[in-house]
């Protein structure tokens, strides 16, 4: 198949377009390499995709401009796969109009885009941030979606009603994957684990909020990546799907395993609870596992120890 994916430089899109070319999908690619965090970790993903042989192909381009969503999508694709967004719960209390005109803009760019090509199958990335502080366990995708905690959340919760008016009025197929803490070999260096390992190598305290209690359900990067190729191959309809690791893990059972996995202990900076920040997370994965064969298979212990060996050899 023809594949269009957007975010192809970030941590996540770059696996997914491993896959894809592995086992010979064509890949055209669409990212703008900001600087959310060091472009240059984006630009070496990118340039290792490129060595693999492939058809495989990047456009640099703002996924807020109409034209350059445009001209990235070319003649089509077979399947639209939308990654690209502005991430992170706390930097978008502080930048709440960037994340609304990259992520809701963004996407109503990539389903015009689409619309104008008569094309109707597409996968986007939405987050479990969406169900905000609900009490109720586990996260089930029929859950009412009434109160997002942070401008992402709402972003993202505001991508899946765009999803349902396009399906409505022009057919555009979709799957909204609701990624649940992804992290493995190559996670952004913004979020904990990667931050936490370089922080505790270099013998510096560790931000460590609130009494260690929250949790979140971490889910592994080959799992998710599998996740998303399923849906690319079985696209149908209008569905929210969660893509989570079955297997919640709170701060300090975390810190903990890292701590193992590393062999040195971590010195904590204790600061209070993050405005935003929800209690914790935890997926009902068994529409997924119904509808694209689902199924997790790393841990969390044996995810953080790949992710610490490949930070070892990485220069990072």
């Amino acid at each position: 198949m023809k594949i269009f994916l957007t975010g192809a430089a970030g941590f996540i899109g770059s696996n997914v377009a491993r896959a894809l070319l592995a086992r010979g999908d064509s890949v055209v690619g669409l990212d703008d390499y900001n600087d959310f965090y060091d472009p240059a970790i984006k630009r070496r993903n990118v340039e290792e995709l490129s060595k693999l042989g492939g058809d495989f192909s990047v456009v640099e381009g703002d996924l807020r401009l109409h034209g350059d969503v445009s001209k990235a999508l070319g003649d089509g694709a077979d399947v639209v796969v939308n990654l690209a967004a502005r991430a992170g719960v706390r930097p978008s209390l502080e930048q709440p109009l960037l994340y609304t005109d990259t992520n809701v803009r963004g996407l109503v760019n990539v389903l015009e885009a689409m619309r104008e090509r008569g094309l109707k199958k597409l996968v986007h990335a939405s987050s479990s941030s969406v169900y905000g502080g609900q009490e109720k366990v586990p996260f089930s995708e029929d859950d009412p979606i009434l109160r997002p905690w942070s401008p992402y959340a709402a972003t993202k919760r505001s991508n899946e009603l765009m999803l349902s008016t396009w399906n409505h009025l022009y057919g555009i197929e979709s799957h909204a994957l609701r990624f649940f803490t992804v992290f493995g070999p190559g996670q952004r260096p913004d979020l904990a684990i990667a931050k936490f390992i370089k922080l505790i190598e270099q013998d510096k305290p560790i931000p460590f909020f609130g009494d260690g209690t929250t949790g979140r359900d971490y889910t592994f990067i080959d799992d998710i990546v599998e996740g998303v190729v399923a849906s690319i191959d079985r696209v149908a309809g209008c569905e929210i799907i969660n893509l989570g690791g079955d297997e919640p893990v709170t701060l300090t059972e975390m810190v903990h395993t890292i701590e193992k996995v590393m062999g040195k202990q971590a010195k904590l900076d204790h600061k209070p609870v993050q405005p935003g920040d929800v209690p914790r997370t935890m997926a009902d994965v068994g529409k997924a596992k119904r509808m694209l064969g689902y199924e997790p298979k790393t841990s969390f212990a044996e995810g953080v120890g790949k992710q610490y060996e490949w930070w070892k050899n990485s220069g990072l």
